[in-house]
This record gives structure tokens, sequence and C-alpha cells, in this order.
């Protein structure tokens, strides 16, 4: 199982969209919080859609609720970041890892990035010329290509 970490999501719409993915995907998917909005928002639950029934959804407290778990992931835990030298493509997931990514807002704390080590990693970026580098995708997007990419891995495609 790959477990999908969100650390103090601030956006249900996004959270919304991660939830459907994950139950799409069969991964587990921890809330850590305080996030910026209730489980019971109205547009995290239409996001979700009927898919919100068939998650395997845990929230945690904050991040030592959630490392004090039994239902914490077993493997190694991953950071996707744009501060990370090492590309998705080149991440060497494994059953029973676990993706954190941080807030819409402000990514995650510096703590969280030491915490993890060289186990930071970047969703690579195609630049054209004359388009100027943009920052990053949006959070749902992200975990799309990262959950994906990780799956892929783990199943041996």
């Amino acid at each position: 199982m790959l477990h999908v970490i969100l650390h103090c999501p601030e956006i249900p719409q996004n959270t919304g969209n991660i939830g459907r993915m994950c139950a799409f995907t069969g991964s587990r998917l921890h809330l850590i919080h305080p996030m910026g909005f209730r489980i019971t928002d109205a547009a995290l639950k239409r996001a979700g859609m009927d898919y919100w029934k068939s998650l395997d959804i845990i929230e945690h407290e904050n991040w030592e609720a959630f490392e004090k778990s039994e239902y914490a992931p077993k493997g190694k835990l991953w950071l996707m970041t744009t501060h990370a030298n090492v590309g998705l493509w080149e991440a060497k997931f494994e059953d029973g890892d676990g993706i954190i990514f941080g807030n819409e807002g402000h990514g995650a704390p510096d703590w969280l990035h030491d915490k993890v080590g060289e186990r930071r990693v970047r969703i690579p970026s195609f630049e054209r010329e004359g388009v100027p580098q943009l920052r990053s995708l949006n959070l749902s997007t992200a975990a799309g290509i990262a959950v994906y990419e990780a799956l892929r891995k783990i199943n041996g495609k």
C-alpha cells in the first residue's frame, strides 16, 4: 500500500481531489492537522463525490500523533518539494512507503525537510524558450503525478 500524507492542507477542493485519487488507487490518505478547513466542508465532499465512502482516510492531530499511529507507513517517507535535488523519475519507491505533501501556502516546514533528509523529491519541469519558469504545480496535480509514478515503480512496470 502507498500512503499519501497531506501536512496541514489548506484548500478543501485539493484535498477532495486527492482523496478521490487515493480511493481510486487504493492508497491510504493521511491528513495531518491543523487544516485550513473542516472535513465536513461541502467543497471537500463535492470534489471527492461518492468516492469519499471508499476512501481509506486517517486524520492525525499533529505530526507526532501521525508518527505514533499504528496506521503510519512502515516504509520510507518521501517529501515532494520544489527544493529537492532528486527527480521523481529517480526515486526508488517501495510498497509501504509514504509520500508527504506540504500545504498549498507554505509547503513543508524546515523540520520536515530535515527529517526526510535525502528523500526529498521534485517533479521535473520542462522549460520552453520564451516561457518563464513557474514555481510549482497545483497540489492535487502534483499528488496525482507522484502517486501514479510511485505505483508504477512499486508494481514493476
